[in-house]
């Protein structure tokens, strides 16, 4: 999968071959067909592991602060879940098939997975804690993860200078307006 994402990342996906992937990783092509059945399945496979890092890196900035208030335990997600995204866009541009023909992100990846599932526990538990007031979790999650990705792409593709740390702060804003939080 790493030879994989190095060769995606610096040739695109249609041009690399099979063959490519499995002399850049020094197995045979027979071990690759072992795991993966197509490039196809390796882009899926990648798509998964990203959506991990992803979650794994908001986990952490969450964990770094042990006793943060609820507000900045969701002004974490939001700002590790900008910069991360931002880090890694032209991986998840391949893995979710923007660069390369039509692999749109199916309806269930789009409102159901583990990143969003995530932020949900996390909306979830600050309920109940009394921390804000929402009528449903999941739903704002995916709001929230929506206007996330949109807000990054519009920035990346429309401000000439991409300020990092003033869409960050505009990201924790929204969040913040949509648990009925302070401006923050």
């Amino acid at each position: 999968m790493n030879a994989a994402q190095r060769l995606f990342l610096d040739r695109g996906v249609a041009p690399t071959t099979i063959e490519q992937i499995t002399s850049a990783a020094g197995v045979a092509k027979g071990t690759f067909y072992l795991y993966f059945s197509s490039k196809e399945d390796v882009l899926a496979a990648l798509g998964d592991r990203f959506a991990w890092e992803l979650l794994a890196r908001i986990k952490s900035a969450i964990a770094e602060k042990p006793n943060a208030r609820w507000n900045e335990k969701l002004a974490t997600w939001a700002r590790t879940a900008v910069a991360a995204y931002l880090d890694s866009m032209p991986l998840h541009d391949i893995v979710f098939g923007f660069d390369h023909g039509p692999r749109p992100p199916t309806r269930e990846g789009l409102t159901n997975n583990a990143v969003i599932g995530h932020l949900s526990a996390l909306l979830q538990a600050g309920t109940a804690a009394r921390a804000w007031s929402i009528d449903n979790a999941h739903i704002t999650a995916v709001f929230l993860f929506s206007a996330l990705h949109g807000a990054a792409d519009y920035a990346y593709t429309k401000e000439k200078r991409l300020n990092r740390s003033r869409l960050a702060h505009r990201m924790e804003r929204l969040f913040f307006r949509a648990v009925g939080l302070p401006r923050g």
